[in-house]
């Protein structure tokens, strides 16, 4: 695989993951990527983010932006949950369903419902971090801005 971390690969083999290139993608540079030792070389994860790329820019287009879009299944803030350490936290939730489906609706795959629920975390939609948590405050904090 050489050196370099596996986000530099998908990085440089997707084009900056720039939507507009990778929806372009045709069966040439899909042959290309199957064949990159740097990424995971799966036919349909491959169709699948050009499927995806052409998906997001259809969304852009209809709301203006993708951000416009994907915050509406929190109601335009952060769902701050004030979990205690220990407690489990959920791997999906209504809302996440409810992204998924639309999202599958518009064309994605591999968009199930712990995915975006792992997507919503990571972007700041939902705050997970338990209450004890450093982070806890500062996700809070952050998301506060953004409303």
């Amino acid at each position: 695989m050489g050196h370099g971390s596996t986000k530099t690969h998908y990085r440089a083999a997707f084009d900056g993951f720039n939507p507009q290139r990778v929806a372009r993608y045709n069966q040439r540079k899909q042959a290309s990527l199957l064949l990159n030792p740097g990424i995971i070389r799966n036919r349909l994860k491959i169709a699948s983010a050009i499927r995806n790329a052409k998906a997001f820019l259809s969304i852009q287009k209809e709301f203006g932006s993708f951000d416009s879009y994907i915050w509406q299944f929190v109601g335009g803030k952060p769902r701050v949950n004030k979990w205690r350490s220990g407690q489990r936290v959920p791997a999906r939730t209504e809302e996440s369903d409810a992204m998924s489906k639309d999202l599958k609706l518009r064309g994605f795959n591999f968009v199930g419902s712990t995915i975006c629920y792992a997507f919503m975390q990571a972007v700041g939609m939902v705050n997970d971090h338990s209450v004890e948590c450093f982070r806890y405050a500062q996700v809070n904090r952050a998301g506060r801005r953004r409303a």
